[in-house]
């Protein structure tokens, strides 16, 4: 708009001037051809300007075709592929069948492809077809963790701790509903407007959400939290820099002496995980039963019952809510209840299932600290509609949980066991509390790495009496303030 406006701006007034002194003009020629070249000497350089393509616009409209074909291939296959016998075809048979249909197709339209370019559009094609489309490259790699899909031109994903945009995109919004309608009937769960959030779980365990249009603004929101399919356990926790071999001695004493215990932390703190590794000292002997939103603990027990809610269908009906599923547990001979996350009203009954009789359960909360994972607990009975004097409750979570555990993501995206906190009892109207574990954060490296270490407090464990009953005779040294090697 501006350069338009430039140039209009100099070739009137010039024009108007030659029609007004055109006698002058004939008296002096020599100076008309001057100026006469000045406009066309401010034409060149913008029509060479605008003859210029750049290589990243070359890259973005072979996308774009690249994008077309495929989308034209895929509605074909759709046509011509027998889905009914997609179950019983080998990979191999598939993936030659898809190449052939794909040859056909392109040679009947007259469409020239390299071979890279065939190559990665025939396996495209299969994921397409079989997998989750453009998701299913990134779900292959081991390096990410986390896929957050922004609208379907935009997919961030989370490697080593950190946040980069990725080159996958969708062909459009009708393409991304696809795959995500795709993916949450797998499981028996629907989105739509009426129902425009959904979470699901992917076939490996991957844990799914997604939220469309129109409460998704500028396209539809997807977030797949990854899981390993190795389960960690403590030593490699350990060996991650997590949390100390003293510490993990602690912990082990702790869950096999069952006591109650909560893993409090934000999100993608670790706290899954960190339940996920506790679990390992649990005795086979022991009917451990979990219950989840969406299942997504990996217990290491033999002896393991799961769980999981189930949202209300189309009519309103038909909804098992994560209290229900805790009211059943307890007809079911638990020695044991894990529940993965409380975040509602389900936290009266796991206070009383730990009160009652089922020692040794646990489950996760969303907080900041310990004191706060308590404030927390007090606001869930508060927002459950049960009228208590706080006193009343306070006293019920005090004699109901015995050891609060705080996993934090750091700056640098390390994920570290930042507090280990019992819970003693109550002083007047005040639940006391004793940090005995915590990291101790020094400083940054040059190139932002948290420079750090793990401590003890000095304070000795209000359960050791109980752990030496129970055969878990923890040395003394091990509560003793010592700077441990930075991390």
């Amino acid at each position: 708009m501006f350069s338009r406006y430039k140039k209009t701006g100099r070739t009137e007034p010039v024009a108007k001037a030659t029609k007004a002194a055109q006698p002058a003009a004939e008296a002096a020629p020599a100076a008309a051809p001057q100026a006469e070249a000045k406009p066309q000497t401010l034409r060149k350089p913008i029509q060479r300007q605008a003859g210029k393509v750049s290589a990243s616009d070359r890259d973005r409209k072979r996308k774009e075709r690249m994008q077309e074909i495929k989308v034209e291939l895929h509605r074909a296959l759709l046509d011509n592929l027998n889905l009914a016998a997609l179950e019983h075809a080998t990979e191999a048979e598939l993936r030659a069948e898809i190449s052939q249909i794909a040859s056909e197709i392109l040679e009947e339209k007259s469409i020239v492809l390299n071979r890279e370019d065939r190559t990665t559009l025939n396996k495209e094609l299969y994921d397409e077809v079989t997998g989750l489309g453009p998701l299913e490259t990134l779900l292959q790699d081991e390096m990410v963790n986390d896929i957050l899909v922004n609208g379907p031109h935009q997919i961030f994903v989370e490697r080593a701790g950190k946040l980069e945009l990725s080159d996958v995109t969708f062909k459009d919004e009708k393409h991304l509903l696809r795959i995500i309608d795709k993916i949450v009937s797998a499981v028996g769960r629907r989105v739509d407007e009426s129902n425009p959030y959904v979470d699901a779980r992917l076939a490996d365990g991957s844990r799914f959400n997604a939220m469309v249009p129109p409460i998704a603004v500028d396209g539809s929101l997807v977030s797949i939290r990854k899981f390993k399919k190795d389960k960690l356990g403590i030593d490699d926790l350990v060996g991650f820099g997590a949390f100390t071999e003293e510490m993990a001695a602690y912990l082990q004493a702790a869950v096999a002496t069952r006591l109650n215990i909560i893993v409090s932390g934000g999100t993608g703190s670790g706290k899954t995980t960190t339940l996920n590794a506790l679990s390992s000292f649990i005795d086979n002997a022991e009917r451990i039963l979990t219950i989840e939103d969406t299942a997504e603990l990996q217990l290491q027990q033999t002896h393991v019952g799961r769980m999981e809610s189930r949202p209300p269908n189309v009519e309103g009906k038909g909804e098992v809510s994560p209290r229900d599923c805790l009211k059943n547990a307890l007809r079911m001979r638990p020695d044991r209840i894990i529940v993965g996350e409380t975040r509602g009203e389900e936290v009266i009954d796991m206070l009383q299932a730990m009160n009652t009789g089922h020692d040794g359960s646990m489950t996760t909360i969303h907080a900041n600290s310990a004191r706060d994972g308590v404030s927390r607990l007090e606001n869930m009975i508060a927002m459950a509609g049960i009228e208590m004097p706080i006193k009343a409750v306070r006293s019920q979570i005090s004699s109901a949980v015995n050891l609060i555990v705080q996993a934090s993501r750091l700056q640098d995206g390390s994920r570290r066991m930042t507090s280990i906190t019992e819970i003693t009892g109550m002083e007047g109207d005040v639940i006391s509390m004793q940090e005995l574990f915590k990291y101790q954060r020094v400083g940054l490296t040059p190139d932002n790495k948290i420079i750090g270490h793990f401590t003890a407090t000095g304070v000795r464990s209000h359960y050791s009496e109980r752990f030496r009953m129970w055969g878990y005779d923890l040395p003394p040294s091990i509560y003793e303030p010592t700077t441990m090697e930075t991390r």
